[in-house]
């Protein structure tokens, strides 16, 4: 529900008024009770639209950006490095396991 900007033309008071889309204006001033009040035309708000099926980084800043792209070059690196360290103890278990077995042939 939007918030809408009134003014009156009587007395000049000005007030917000959160009200649904399909509300009729309020025509009642709250300060002198004549019925002059206007609903004000304004820019209103940007519409961000955020939840599921929308991008989080769309409307991110370029610093927030350069971070991001620097913490996700981190987690590549360690991801990568964890993944070295795996498959050089298979290795050495391997080698362990057909040394072991070659000894039992001799």
């Amino acid at each position: 529900m939007p918030t809408y900007d009134y003014i009156c033309s009587n007395c000049d008071a000005e007030w917000e008024l959160f009200q649904s889309i399909k509300a009729k204006p309020v025509r009642k001033c709250p300060e002198c009770g004549k019925l002059k009040a206007k609903r004000q035309i304004g820019t209103g708000a940007g519409v961000i639209f955020n939840g599921s099926g929308f991008y989080q980084t769309d409307y991110r800043s370029a610093s927030y950006k350069k971070g991001s792209d620097a913490a996700q070059k981190a987690e590549k690196e360690a991801s990568s490095s964890k993944s070295d360290s795996k498959s050089k103890k298979s290795e050495t278990k391997s080698e362990s396991k057909t040394a072991s077995t070659n000894k039992s042939k001799d």
